[in-house]
């Protein structure tokens, strides 16, 4: 099963196409070329390595209490 999973841009490429993205303290590489202007500090929808949407602030903290609300269901 492959998931999407909200991460933050913490720097680009020169030519904008693939970042270094930032998954709670995990960084790795990321293909930016399908968001529109990209920009460090942005918050964006990551699946198999592409960036396919970016991301509010408040996406991201529904998105973290949902997986804490599931996290502490099956506790």
């Amino acid at each position: 099963m492959c998931l999407a999973v909200p991460v933050k841009i913490v720097s680009l490429s020169k030519d904008r196409y693939t970042a270094v993205v930032d998954a709670g303290g995990v960084r790795r590489e990321a293909n930016v070329a399908m968001i529109e202007e990209p920009q460090v500090g942005d918050y964006i929808l990551l699946h198999a390595g592409f960036a396919i949407q970016k991301w509010s602030i408040d996406d991201v903290k529904e998105y973290n209490e949902i997986i804490q609300r599931r996290e502490d269901s099956i506790e």
